[in-house]
């Protein structure tokens, strides 16, 4: 048995009346209905908002009416009252219908049923006092007398809430579809390949592996390859996460969806169209997202149980008092229909919303972004939290951690060389030197003669002296002396998980930088309040070993992987959760988007990328680490109101069945529609006083 992505039903595979292939994933919807709001979800979305409002719009204007209590009986009003309910009934309310009728092929029982049963009876008892009152149907049942003679306000108000929930949850949908259209616009619409000799422009996707590419600076890489010609920097944070460029040569591998930034490379291609590594991203962030199986609804397991025994209820109730009891068909129908009406639980459409909005403010008003109902529902049973290195726990920007001189030299000296001939660069490692010279305070001197030489450093003439700087096989092969002293220090760095960069001063290296992408402030609280409260924390990255250890030792994590492709972390995500226990993943490049969908909980840092916000069900706004514990403590108090308004929910209505079937009628007490609507009132008020509680609370 399969489960409909959409509604949650099961289907029979064997055979199914409704199939769809993407992406060589079958999936099995129980209805047209489902298999189309799969397949168009921003038309949905669209649709819903329509119904939402309508809906709403109509149930406060029934609610306006009503309250004119000189004219409620009037027919004129009654007739209004139901021409207005009729279409949200039957219009905005049809899905409903479906998923009831769907429930009843599968033999099952859903919210959709809970939903269609309660509303339709409340509308047929209202339509039918109506038409009675109009003298156009016998009197078959005797309504009380009073300013609540209709449930038209009831019906259409559950409806429109039900589907406001809906649409929150389906907008999530749309923003994750969003997110893989993101990914596919990194990917260059045309290549330029040599072929006979000549330069040819072709679509991207034409190009098979074997033939050569020419990339020339600014431009983004379409194929997976090898260069065989040139040397350059590239961006390669979209795909590994790594905040500084790359030096690429003769012989180095290249990613399709990277940047080349400096120098002209030729590239053999590798892995074309579907198999690069960008194509795998892509097909991993949608597997994971078309696969993800909706959690079964806390209030579908109870509809699953409850409404078969309501409706047990109703009938055996009517029949005992017609056919047992002899009593006239009027008083068994009017039992039925106050034991459906008492049953319908009109608070359970806002149980759910209303804590989740409320929560969702308060959580937007501390920086954090809640994108999903399901995730607030998951946060809490947190097990495991898996955080990115670059841009998450780091900020993303190298900064100038160490400069060492030769001792006749002070570091100002290094420094004042150093910038100078970077001045002109926009090379990120150039410009973290330049602005870490600027905060010393020291004063540049404008290069001569200055050449940038892709993905090793830059010459310059600065004051008279002829300046290197870049690696230390640069400066070797630039003909610079490296004393022994200073190719001890650099390694020291180096191993530190420094990126260092040398000074040499005509012909003599005179120091040393060693560069950091540092670790946020808050970054080793928060990983310290996670582990206080029993969570495994973890740490993944594109970077290499010695880099991701030294911030791993800095924030205090253990356990980390370094030097891992975006599948790569996706699949690690993959293995923990099959290991058991709730895994969050935080992240905040493309390079995180396949991890953050494949987490039970993907949260997004603000200032990253939009396909890594999209991806995310939780954005921090406010690249707060320290938001993830909130989060979590969000989560445990929102779910907890969420059980207590459920309970609420149905608590006044469960106690009212009894005394609507009839079982104080002896006493000469009997439930009839209006005591069934008090309930309904009194469920809806306490559980809008639960959820406004929230606001108390400290996060």
């Amino acid at each position: 048995m399969a489960r409909d992505l959409v509604c949650g039903m099961y289907v029979d595979e064997r055979s199914p009346e409704f199939k769809v292939e993407r992406g060589g994933v079958s999936y099995y919807f129980c209805s047209r209905s489902c298999m189309l709001q799969f397949l168009e979800p921003e038309i949905e979305l669209r649709r819903l908002r329509y119904l939402v409002g309508f809906s709403l719009s109509v149930g406060s204007l029934i609610g306006l009416l009503e309250l004119l209590k000189p004219v409620q009986n009037h027919h004129l009003t009654a007739l209004v009252l139901l021409a207005l309910a009729t279409p949200v009934q039957f219009v905005a309310g049809l899905r409903f219908y479906r998923g009831f009728l769907d429930a009843l092929k599968a033999r099952q029982a859903n919210m959709d049923s809970l939903i269609a049963i309660g509303t339709t009876t409340a509308w047929a008892y209202s339509a039918l006092v109506v038409m009675q009152d109009l003298g156009l149907l016998p009197q078959l049942v005797q309504p009380p007398q009073g300013d609540h003679r209709y449930y038209f306000l009831e019906s259409s108000l559950i409806i429109g809430f039900i589907l406001l929930g809906r649409a929150l949850e389906h907008r999530v949908r749309v923003r994750a579809e969003e997110a893989v259209r993101s990914l596919y616009e990194l990917h260059p619409d045309r290549a330029v390949v040599v072929r006979d000799g000549q330069e040819v422009s072709v679509p991207a996707e034409e190009v098979e592996a074997g033939e050569v590419v020419v990339v020339r600076p600014g431009e983004r890489i379409s194929v997976d390859g090898v260069i065989v010609d040139g040397y350059t920097s590239v961006d390669q944070s979209s795909m590994t996460g790594e905040s500084v460029p790359v030096e690429k040569r003769v012989g180095d591998e290249v990613i399709a969806g990277t940047v080349n930034l400096t120098g002209l490379i030729r590239v053999r291609a590798l892995r074309t169209g579907q198999e690069t590594t960008l194509s795998q991203i892509i097909r991993t962030v949608q597997e994971a997202i078309l696969s993800r199986v909706p959690l079964q609804r806390l209030a579908d397991r109870v509809a699953s149980v409850f409404v078969p025994v309501v409706v047990v209820v109703a009938v055996a109730s009517s029949l005992y008092w017609s056919v047992v009891a002899g009593m006239p068909f009027n008083f068994s129908m009017l039992v039925a229909v106050s034991v459906l009406i008492v049953a319908c639980p009109c608070a359970l459409g806002i149980a759910t919303p209303a804590a989740i909005m409320i929560s969702a403010g308060r959580a937007a008003k501390r920086g954090m972004l809640i994108r999903s109902g399901e995730a607030l529902e998951v946060l809490r049973r947190v097990a495991v939290v898996v955080f990115d290195k670059t841009g998450t726990l780091t900020y993303g920007n190298p900064k100038v951690f160490r400069v060492t001189a030769l001792e006749w030299l002070r570091e100002e000296e290094v420094l004042k060389y150093a910038a100078s001939a970077e001045l002109s660069s926009n090379h990120p490692i150039a410009q973290a030197i330049v602005e870490h010279a600027r905060s010393k305070g020291i004063d540049f001197i404008e290069p001569r003669e200055g050449s940038s030489h892709p993905g090793r450093g830059v010459t310059a003439r600065v004051n008279g002296s002829t300046v290197v700087v870049g690696s230390l096989r640069f400066l070797e092969s630039e003909g610079v002396e490296v004393p022994h002293a200073l190719l001890e220090e650099a390694e020291e760095m180096q191993a530190s998980g420094l990126t260092t960069v040398a000074v040499g001063v005509n012909g003599r290296a005179i120091g040393a930088i060693g560069l950091l992408d540092l670790p946020r402030e808050e970054a080793r609280e928060a990983v310290g309040e996670l582990k206080a409260r029993g969570v495994k924390v973890l740490m993944l990255t594109g970077d290499n070993e010695e880099t991701a250890r030294a911030v791993a030792e800095q924030i205090g994590v253990k356990e980390f992987k370094a030097s891992l492709l975006p599948h790569q972390k996706a699949e690690f995500i993959r293995e923990l959760r099959s290991a058991g226990g709730v895994v969050v993943m935080v992240g905040d490049g493309i390079n995180d988007a396949p991890a953050l969908v494949e987490a039970d909980v993907g949260i997004s840092i603000g200032s990253g990328t939009d396909v890594a916000k999209q991806a995310g069900s939780l954005i921090l706004l406010r690249d707060d680490l320290m938001d993830v514990v909130r989060a979590i403590d969000i989560s445990k108090s929102t779910v907890r109101k969420i059980k207590q308004n459920l309970f609420w929910a149905f608590a006044y209505n469960v106690a009212l069945i009894p005394v609507a079937a009839g079982a104080l009628y002896p006493l000469g007490l009997l439930l009839n529609p209006v005591y069934a609507a008090v309930a309904m009132a009194m469920s809806s008020i306490s559980v809008t006083l639960n959820s406004m509680s929230l606001y108390r609370e400290r996060i």
